[in-house]
């Protein structure tokens, strides 16, 4: 039977928004937490394993309906952000469990408070929960009084979250207007950013100016809220829980030393060079005197090659299969249960992402597809996920996902297994070449580009401080664009409104450089594959069934991977520029000249808008 485009059936989570099993959850959950809040007057320090596995489990319990009802929550509003009940379910879900939380936060309080040679002798006796418990007390230092971590717990719901929650309706309800061919279309974000991969030049840039078009006009709005989030995370992690700096709260949460991150992001400043010799090389073959920003993913092949959604399901599985059989099954068990919404729909949120709540559950998928080949690459990119939760499912609830660094070492790895299957299959040469470029395209969009969100975010933190203007913000975007593009390309005033598009830098500070992490480890990883073998692929799946049940470190040392050393991270910076030289070998194709012509036009005709829009302000 061929794969069909649809929606996810939460049905199998909850029947609907009303049910009774829905109240159930609500009504178990508070008969956990009451039964858990008896356990107080036991937690002393001498207390037996037999009775503090007993409160685990007990706590786990409880944790596992309030995943599945929080998951129902958050993927329904997901599915159609415009869904007043969905919003209503949400609110009234976060509110619920933030309270319940405030009722077990004695537990927590405790084991961070507890001493040594009994954290030690408790932390030996409780199996795979041994590095979520050992985790917790890496929170030592930074733990308030258990009043004011109840009173910050309730802030968190009625304040940051629900403007993350804000944002995400604000921007999912934007209607983006585009002309293409003789008629103005109304598009979602997701199908305004396909035309980024237009061969025209013109369609290219219309793409960009009609989505800042909208952001601009809301940007005030939208840059207020991010500084009201970042005033929010200063006043919290710095002024109360003492961390050092601004992005040393999600190292402390994806257990990362600050040196490794510090080392990353050095060496992605210090290799700029090589994505700006890219830009440079990539102009030529696009027969282009100099790249404009709107260009950088634009493909070098014609080919308006479409994959209907059962032939790029089919594709990625085979892939996968080629790979390991066992990879590919867990990689079917996605569409086989319908834990895979694939069309688009206004009020759907834009992107994608995958959902894993619980191990033994198989996650659920969301994608926009429209069928290019990006779009296959995403497919992979999630389904890899998907695969690393449930590669991770023997651990319990609170160590299978792993860690954030990690969490982007499956995915990238899957993307890597399909695009050698297409370079292996196909036989036009001016699709493999555009496959090739894609890959560098991809790689400054996963590496370079997420390392300087990341320093776009340091500096946004600092000047937040310093009472900057959203305009100022604006500014410090632009500049950190400069940075990194140096002369290699034209760069529009109009990307200074590119950082309010960026849900990741709103919703969960300083998430990107996972992506960066990510990548460059999988590129280590890659070339052992290629070097070793079938005797990679043991060390490989070992390294995802670990899930969250170990530190990324000690996860990643037993690969031979320090991610403390410099070295590392800029031998994946040394694969790129390899991969850049061997580009630059490759002939350029004459490209007609109406469609250079094509290009000038629209430059000029992009830099009139802007400066009108300058006269304007």
């Amino acid at each position: 039977m061929p794969y069909k485009l649809s929606s996810w059936d939460l049905s199998q989570l909850y029947p609907s928004f009303d049910s009774a099993e829905l109240q159930n959850s609500f009504d178990m959950i508070e008969e956990h937490v009451a039964s858990f809040e008896g356990v107080r007057g036991k937690l002393t320090p001498d207390i037996s394993t037999e009775q503090f596995m007993e409160i685990m489990k007990s706590d786990e319990s409880a944790t596992r309906i309030a995943n599945k009802l929080y998951s129902f929550a958050g993927l329904s509003f997901t599915a159609d952000t415009q869904d007043q009940k969905a919003q209503a379910l949400q609110a009234r879900v976060m509110q619920f469990l933030a309270e319940n939380q405030n009722r077990t936060l004695f537990f927590s309080l405790w084991w961070k408070e507890l001493d040594e040679a009994n954290a030690n002798r408790l932390m030996n006796a409780s199996g795979d929960y041994r590095y979520y418990l050992e985790a917790m007390r890496l929170y030592k230092p930074h733990t308030l009084s258990e009043a004011e971590e109840k009173i910050i717990n309730l802030k968190n719901v009625n304040g940051v979250n629900a403007l993350g929650n804000l944002y995400d309706s604000i921007t999912n309800r934007y209607v983006f207007k585009m002309k293409v061919g003789s008629k103005e279309k109304d598009m979602t974000f997701s199908e305004l950013a396909s035309y980024r991969y237009s061969t025209d030049p013109a369609v290219r840039a219309a793409s960009y100016q009609a989505q800042f078009k909208v952001y601009a006009e809301d940007g005030p709005i939208l840059g207020q809220i991010y500084q009201t989030i970042l005033r929010d995370w200063h006043s919290e992690n710095i002024n109360l829980r003492k961390f050092k700096n601004s992005i040393a709260p999600r190292n402390l949460s994806n257990d990362v030393p600050d040196e490794a991150v510090e080392a990353l992001l050095g060496v992605a400043r210090k290799n700029t060079a090589i994505f700006q010799r890219y830009f440079k090389m990539k102009a030529k073959h696009l027969g282009m005197k100099k790249m404009r920003r709107y260009d950088i993913y634009a493909p070098l092949a014609a080919s308006k090659k479409k994959y209907d959604w059962d032939t790029a399901v089919n594709m990625v599985l085979d892939a996968f299969t080629g790979f390991s059989p066992k990879v590919a099954d867990l990689a079917k068990r996605v569409f086989d249960q319908n834990r895979i919404d694939s069309e688009i729909r206004k009020g759907k949120r834009g992107g994608a992402f995958c959902w894993g709540f619980l191990p033994e559950e198989t996650p659920y998928v969301m994608v926009n597809y429209q069928g290019n080949s990006r779009e296959v690459a995403t497919l992979a990119h999630e389904l890899g996920h998907a695969i690393h939760a449930m590669l991770a499912e023997h651990h319990s609830t609170f160590t299978f996902h792993s860690s954030l660094p990690l969490a982007e070492t499956a995915s990238t790895f899957a993307e890597m297994i399909l695009i050698d299957k297409l370079l292996s299959e196909e036989k036009d040469e001016s699709v493999r070449r555009d496959i090739l470029f894609k890959q560098m395209d991809d790689a400054y969009a996963t590496v370079m580009r997420q390392s300087y969100f990341a320093l776009f975010e340091k500096t946004g933190h600092e000047l937040t401080q310093k009472n900057a203007s959203v305009d100022d913000l604006s500014n410090a975007y632009l500049d950190n664009l400069k940075e990194h593009f140096g002369d290699s390309l034209e760069l529009s005033d109009e990307f200074k409104w590119e950082w309010v598009g960026i849900p990741h830098i709103y919703q969960t500070p300083f998430y990107v450089y996972a992506y960066a992490f990510g990548q460059l480890l999988v590129y280590a990883l890659y070339q052992m594959f290629k070097e070793e073998g079938e005797s990679f692929k043991p060390k490989y799946l070992k390294i995802l069934s670990a899930g969250g049940s170990e530190a990324p470190e000690r996860i990643l040392k037993e690969a031979g991977v320090d991610i403390r050393d410099p070295k590392f991270w800029q031998g994946g910076f040394d694969f790129l520029g390899r991969l850049v030289s061997e580009l630059e070998k490759l002939p350029v194709e004459k490209k007609a000249p109406k469609a250079k012509a094509k290009t000038q036009i629209t430059k000029r005709k992009v830099i009139k808008k802007v400066s009108k829009a300058k006269k304007k302000k």
